[in-house]
């Protein structure tokens, strides 16, 4: 992911003049906190932040609990972060922490105890001004609940602005969780309007129907009825029908703990959970992992239009075989901002002690959603781009002369 990553900025670097020492000092991070977390109980665990770039603003970027997490991984993501908020315009950078644990093997209390001391060790480098976390993989409001209170009680900070991502008792923000789907519906639709598409009958799959795919879903079907769901997917199967599924009883039957394999009706057909991948439909939303599609599977993708709502779901050689097919890829830089816009929005109403309906969120986040689709389009038409190199192109312009 970080050699990725580089290779792209280089490459986008190189086409807007940016000289080697430019290039150079864009690529490495301000700085970078390695240390060892360890519990009570004996158990210990590296633990990683690295502040990439705060030209911007100050650091932005969630914490992931998982076992796999590494320094190089955290470093990827925390340069994507600075490139992520400067193409969708807000006035922050880009850092990244994690602590490699599976956070379903501690109790409560030991989870508890392992986030208390992440927050306590960076308190010195985090801020509402210098670093604001957020959560991200195995991490969630009650994580980010107890960072804050670490953080209050060694600094005296109350404004609840030194972390995004919290519950609403907690000083979070309305519609926070469903601003990554409601983002991605927001990017295909103002993508469509270049195309001339808007209005059209278009046919959707879902990769991975969590909290991200459930919302792009739910928020489609509420407000673009011409888009028909006709394929989903969980970890357990696919779901396919034609005629359109049943948006909400989906949602709901997720939400109730239930999953597709249980979810199978006599009119929908039900499959592997890969099967989606080749669904017969215009759009192909990627809401699960990275590395969904690569080389074993690109051939399947019979969609027009990918979404990528998780973060680097198609490999770099299947989107440039994707690509030289006609489809097109709405890059996650663009397509998945919602949520650390509407945690910039959080950060907002911390900061001035204010707490917003959702209906100024939602507003809000169209404010920039928008004018980030629209430069990215014209950065591609313009330079003859895919949209990712687009979108690298605008990030890279405002890191290097705003």
């Amino acid at each position: 992911m970080l050699t990725t990553a580089h290779a792209l900025i280089t490459r986008m670097g190189h086409k807007l003049g940016l000289t080697d020492a430019e290039l150079k000092q864009l690529l490495a991070a301000n700085a970078e906190h390695r240390f060892e977390i360890k519990l009570q109980d004996g158990q210990t665990f590296p633990a990683y932040r690295v502040q990439h770039n705060n030209r911007r603003g100050p650091y932005k970027g969630g914490i992931r609990f998982h076992p796999d997490v590494s320094l190089d991984e955290v470093r990827a993501l925390a340069t994507l972060m600075s490139l992520k908020t400067a193409a969708v315009g807000l006035p922050l950078g880009g850092g990244k922490g994690g602590v490699a644990v599976n956070p379903r093997s501690l109790t409560p209390e030991q989870l508890e105890e392992l986030s208390r001391q992440y927050a306590s060790h960076l308190h010195g480098a985090l801020g509402p001004d210098q670093d604001v976390p957020a959560p991200d993989v195995g991490t969630n409001a009650t994580v980010i609940d107890w960072m804050v209170s670490e953080y209050e009680r060694l600094t005296g900070d109350t404004t609840k602005a030194s972390f995004t991502g919290k519950s609403l008792e907690g000083g979070g923000s309305l519609g926070r969780e469903a601003a990554t789907g409601r983002g991605g519906v927001i990017a295909l639709r103002e993508y469509l309007a270049t195309t001339g598409r808007t209005g059209q009958l278009l046919t959707v799959a879902v990769q991975g129907f969590g909290n991200v795919g459930s919302f792009f879903a739910t928020i489609a079907s509420a407000e673009h009825p011409e888009w028909r769901l006709v394929a989903a997917s969980d970890s357990a199967a696919t779901l396919t029908k034609p005629g359109g599924l049943n948006v909400g009883r989906l949602a709901a039957h997720k939400q109730s703990g239930g999953s597709f394999k249980e979810a199978a009706t006599p009119d929908a057909t039900a499959a592997s959970p890969e099967a989606v991948i080749a669904t017969d439909a215009d759009v192909l939303v990627l809401a699960a992992l990275g590395d969904t599609i690569t080389e074993d599977n690109m051939r399947d993708v019979k969609a027009k239009y990918i979404v990528e709502l998780a973060n680097g779901p198609v490999s770099d050689p299947a989107a440039e075989f994707l690509i030289s097919r006609g489809i097109t890829i709405l890059p996650d830089i663009v397509a998945n901002a919602g949520g650390v816009i509407v945690s910039y929005l959080e950060w907002k109403q911390n900061k001035s002690g204010e707490h917003w309906p959702e209906s100024k969120v939602n507003h809000e986040l169209e404010a920039y959603m928008v004018p980030a689709v629209k430069a990215m389009s014209d950065a591609a038409r313009v330079e003859h781009l895919p949209l990712k190199d687009a979108a690298f192109m605008v990030a890279l312009q405002r890191l290097t002369s705003e």
